[in-house]
């Protein structure tokens, strides 16, 4: 089945100007990055290129023709230099209160290939700048990608190498888990243990790791808090393990960071190989819910799930803050190491395996 990435033009391709015309080359600028790209998604992809773009009013005094196509056909004849050919290209001119069937985010332009069983509409994408793109998406039945909140670079990096996620149930006679994650996402959090600085905790490693993440807890808290933490650590782990995947065009390896009066240090490898070297001292029992004696334990845990190599030491005063830039600087470790380049996609081990 066949693929499909139905492009915008306008604030996707090209910047939009103010008065949301491109009738001057004056007025042209490419986005940075789409080019590039897209080349890129041309030469290893099997992408159908369909660009969809609403041009309100096209044809009228108030943007007659003859200054849309010069530009128009200046963008194609770039794109086309650099090896990036639309197999279709759709324009619609209505305005929108003509609420016309092919305008987007109605889908009249495309239904061609919605209703065409050689496309594989499920795994096809929108790329565009606007809420109405999202909603096109929506309503052909596809993926979106939204230009502004993501670069080019990140959108051909989601297309080519997809998108990085992972969930895990763990159900014990002492703990029920679920856990779900996107290496890929933007910092979203859904977090419930029971334990509200754990959750704490676990919300800085999703916000400044850029990962969307959701993790419920119900375990034996009547008993004590430790089967809550270590069986979220191992179910954490193993969710990042199996997100990355193949680890193909991965960084690997990544950070120290300051929290007022404390340097955290983290350092990680994502080589297969779990091994922890803990150098931090908390000379409270608690802080929070949360037994000072379950940090070491928790990461024990997260680096032999997640198959990884983790050096952690701190230094401070403040046992609160201590402990909080490590958990930040474990985020911005992970962000560093899952970074992926699709330019150099192979593994980075000279083993050619990790």
């Amino acid at each position: 089945m066949t693929r499909l990435l139905f492009i915008d033009r306008d604030g996707t391709l090209i910047e939009e100007p103010a008065d949301e015309q491109i009738d001057a080359f004056e007025k042209l600028r490419f986005v940075p990055g789409a080019i590039r790209n897209l080349s890129f998604l041309r030469q290893h992809t099997d992408f159908r290129f369909v660009m969809v773009s609403n041009q309100d009013g096209l044809g009228t005094p108030a943007f007659p023709e003859n200054t849309f196509w010069p530009v128009h056909n200046f963008i194609l004849q770039t794109f086309e230099g650099e090896g990036v050919g639309f197999d279709e290209i759709l324009i619609d001119p209505h305005f929108p209160e003509d609420k016309a069937p092919t305008r987007k985010p109605e889908t009249g332009l495309v239904e061609k290939y919605m209703n065409d069983p050689e496309y594989d509409i499920a795994n096809s994408y929108v790329i565009g700048d606007r809420e109405t793109d999202r909603q096109f998406a929506q309503n052909i039945g596809c993926k979106f990608l939204q230009v502004g909140p993501l670069s080019w670079d990140k959108i051909a990096e989601l297309i080519f190498a997809g998108e990085r996620t992972a969930e895990v149930r763990r159900t014990t006679k002492e703990t029920d888990i679920h856990v779900k994650l996107c290496l890929d996402g933007q910092g979203k959090c859904d977090i419930a243990t029971g334990l509200g600085f754990f959750d704490h905790m676990l919300e800085q490693i999703g916000k400044h790791g850029s990962i969307d993440l959701t993790v419920h807890t119900k375990g034996d808290l009547h008993v004590d808090e430790h089967h809550t933490i270590e069986d979220t650590a191992i179910a954490l782990g193993e969710c990042i393990y199996q997100a990355l995947g193949s680890k193909r065009g991965i960084e690997r390896y990544g950070y120290s960071l300051p929290m007022d009066d404390c340097m955290a240090q983290v350092c990680l490898d994502f080589g297969g190989r779990p091994w922890l070297v803990w150098d931090a001292q908390f000379h409270r029992e608690r802080i929070g819910e949360m037994p000072t004696e379950m940090f070491l334990h928790f990461f024990k845990s997260l680096s032999d799930a997640a198959r990884m190599n983790l050096f952690i030491r701190a230094e401070g005063d403040n046992e609160h803050h201590k402990i909080e830039g490590i958990f930040k600087a474990l985020a911005r470790a992970l962000k560093m190491a899952v970074r992926r380049d699709i330019y150099h996609y192979d593994l980075p081990s000279t083993k050619g395996v990790l």
